[in-house]
């Protein structure tokens, strides 16, 4: 098995289209212009590739994104700075195999030279205890709940501290910079991007 990681490029989008309708009751779906919507913002939003096959993918918010998720607004509303993970989805065929964890060390990898807190939310009704326990041992706590107003389901809201950020801080950010290394690269957000703002989550 050959198993890569990389960043979502527009031609990706059909498939991460597909994959994230089929995912389920625990991912809500978008429509063409919600998911062009979350490609301009998204600080973070990469793809997995089993012997080049799409597996999966994860989506990520910085808390200036112009993202109308309550789940989003609700972070927003608490915390200064951080990253949310708006969905993660993994094709059926690769579940079991440990790319949610690949996924949530890369994105950890990204908000930890970046941020104090790593954001998501679980739902609970219909309540996901696998999503539960994976969240709770990698080291997520509660810090609320909500019923997201459009769909009326209750939401468990995450944080996890991102223990290396002061190191960063106060090593990089608070002189030079991050090292001009394409690991540490932001992804651009693009401009004038078609479609509506999206709305939803994980």
């Amino acid at each position: 098995m050959v198993l890569s990681i990389r960043d979502v490029e527009p031609r990706d989008l059909d498939s991460i289209l597909a994959l994230n309708n089929a995912a389920g009751a625990t991912i809500l779906p978008l429509d063409a212009a919600a998911l062009r919507v979350l490609f301009a913002e998204a600080s973070y939003f990469r793809l997995a590739e089993v012997d080049g096959h799409v597996a999966g993918f994860l989506i990520a918010m910085r808390e200036d994104a112009d993202y109308d998720s309550p789940n989003f607004r609700w972070f927003a509303a608490h915390y200064t700075r951080f990253v949310y993970i708006d969905r993660i989805v993994i094709a059926r065929p690769y579940r079991g195999l440990g790319l949610g964890r690949v996924f949530y060390a890369d994105v950890t990898s990204y908000a930890e030279t970046r941020v104090p807190l790593l954001a998501c939310e679980v739902f609970l009704e219909p309540r996901d205890d696998v999503s539960v326990l994976f969240h709770g041992t990698w080291g997520f706590q509660e810090v609320g709940q909500q019923v997201m107003p459009d769909h009326g389901r209750r939401v468990s809201l995450l944080a996890k501290t991102l223990c290396s950020f002061p190191f960063v801080r106060d090593t990089y950010l608070a002189a030079a910079g991050l090292p001009d290394l394409p690991w540490l690269a932001e992804r651009p957000r693009l401009e004038g991007h078609l479609g509506s703002r999206a709305a939803g989550g994980a």
